[in-house]
């Protein structure tokens, strides 16, 4: 996929001995990580005692078990600290502290959600198996669930409103430099400005050590100076990060600029353009002690996440094929009497590993709509469409049968949508990473649906939004997906 250069990089001046060093903005990210940690820690325990007040102490106590009226709240103190340490390991499992933009609400708010599904769920199962004569209220563990969100929203609400201030009087902001310049370093730029990353500002670039950019930097990036003087810029814009987009460089230039960095106390990193991977990234392992890398493994690689989303689907489909008969036969009924004809249409579709199978839909077009014999997209308006056909569409009802290839195997519930195999024959060669969305199986709806991108839509959008779901799966965006799909119709056709 290609990346646009930078055309907007706003570089403030040349920075003053009186404005904050390098090392400050970094300490402070410290202690707002660590202020962090402690201020969820409270979150969590207050919401949890709440929970037990709530529970024990209120009309609540009426409900339920008959126990409940004569319980003491403060007899739930070791439930409360159990739950608070279970809530805060979660959370650290899901890496909630693992990065700055993480303080933000927004790359928060998801982490927290999962942390409580999981702490509903762990709660339940170790309370069982550690103390199965203890009646744990369920009720208490359901608004300890509640509660401890909310709290825990609230504070990194406030957490997060002190941020945007601290950010705008440029206290957090970490400045990089660039050493080189590439599309994939157009990209970089390009994320941390249109986002407004409080945690990260451009502050220019330098050429190589040979003197050059292999791709021209934007009239507008500040061009710092010559590599030879990195080490005074480095001290001079109070650089917190240099980033290498050239990696030409010869290997000895780049240990050299590694250890120049190392004495200057601010990070290097590297961008790996010559792999120009999209899907997943690279990580670093060892292999018989010797450091490889290589391309990342995806969640659904894992053994247990796939057999719960696997779960998931033959519960789901089987759950919607019972909810959807009704209007299936109640819809086929009204297409065989606009167009007398078969109900159902059934199609070559390519799925998970590229291997066919025939999916099927209710008919929603004429029965010559393809009597030219050749395959093409649906476009929005399609003249081909029965009047029935086009509120099916516009509402998805045509998709139904579809639980039936999910009970087959051949579908998700969830995943990229399966395209015709005449279609896309040359997609792979035309479009990077075309290919790794035919990984997992496709899917009755996807996260590119729910974004609008179907029918006669940009392509490249689509593959892009069916990478991030590969990329970023759980059953919490599987769940996320389903809710939105009945809510979101963009771009129908």
């Amino acid at each position: 996929m290609t990346h646009t250069s930078v055309s907007t990089v706003a570089v403030p001046p040349v920075l003053s001995p009186a404005q904050p060093a390098a090392a400050d903005s970094r300490g402070r990210l410290r202690e707002l990580l660590i202020t962090s940690f402690f201020g969820d820690a409270l979150a969590v325990i207050l919401g949890l005692a709440l929970a037990s007040w709530l529970r024990f102490a209120t009309p609540l106590n009426q409900v339920g078990s008959a126990v409940s009226a004569s319980i003491p709240w403060t007899d739930y103190a070791r439930h409360v600290v159990f739950g608070s340490a279970l809530f805060l390991i979660l959370l650290g499992a899901f890496r909630l502290y693992a990065s700055p933009p993480m303080l933000r609400l927004r790359q928060a708010g998801g982490v927290l959600l999962k942390a409580a599904g999981a702490w509903l769920l762990a709660h339940f199962a170790l309370a069982a198996l550690l103390r199965p004569e203890s009646d744990v209220s369920r009720i208490y563990v359901f608004l300890g669930a509640a509660t401890s969100t909310l709290a825990l929203a609230g504070w990194r609400a406030a957490l997060d409103r002190y941020i945007a201030r601290a950010a705008a009087s440029d206290q957090l902001h970490r400045r990089i430099l660039f050493v080189g310049w590439s599309e994939p370093a157009a990209a970089f730029a390009d994320s941390v400005i249109s986002a407004r990353d409080p945690f990260y500002e451009v502050a220019g670039c330098v050429p190589s050590p040979a003197g050059r950019y292999a791709k021209a930097p934007p009239a507008r990036l500040r061009r710092l100076g010559d590599y030879q003087d990195l080490r005074e810029l480095i001290e001079r814009h109070a650089v917190d990060l240099v980033v290498l987009a050239d990696i030409s460089v010869p290997a000895g230039e780049t240990v050299g600029l590694v250890n120049l960095c190392e004495k200057e106390m601010v990070e290097f990193k590297i961008i790996p353009n010559c792999f120009q991977i999209l899907l997943s990234g690279l990580h670093l392992e060892t292999m018989n002690g010797v450091p490889v890398l290589g391309l990342s493994r995806l969640p659904l690689d894992n053994p247990f996440n796939l057999a719960a989303k696997e779960a998931l689907d033959l519960v789901g489909g089987l759950v919607g094929l019972a909810l959807s008969a009704p209007l299936i036969a109640f819809f086929g009924y009204l297409v065989h009497r606009e167009s007398p004809g078969p109900i159902f249409y059934t199609q070559t579709r390519l799925g998970r590993d590229g291997r066919h199978f025939q999916i099927i839909k209710i008919r929603s077009m004429r029965l010559d709509a393809e009597a030219s014999g050749r395959a093409g997209w649906s476009v929005k308006d399609d003249p081909r469409r029965l009047r029935i056909g086009a509120f099916m569409r516009r509402w998805n009802i045509d998709e139904l049968p579809q639980f039936w290839n999910v009970v087959k195997g051949d579908m998700s519930l969830v995943g990229p949508r399966p395209e015709r195999p005449e279609l896309i024959v040359d997609f792979k060669e035309a479009i990077p990473h075309y290919n790794a969305r035919h990984g997992i199986k496709p899917g009755i709806t996807g996260w590119a649906q729910v974004k609008g991108f179907r029918g006669d839509t940009d392509l490249r959008e689509r593959i892009r939004c069916d990478l991030h779901y590969i990329e970023q799966w759980s059953l919490l965006l599987d769940l996320q997906i389903l809710l939105m799909t009945f809510f979101s119709r963009k771009n129908a056709c």
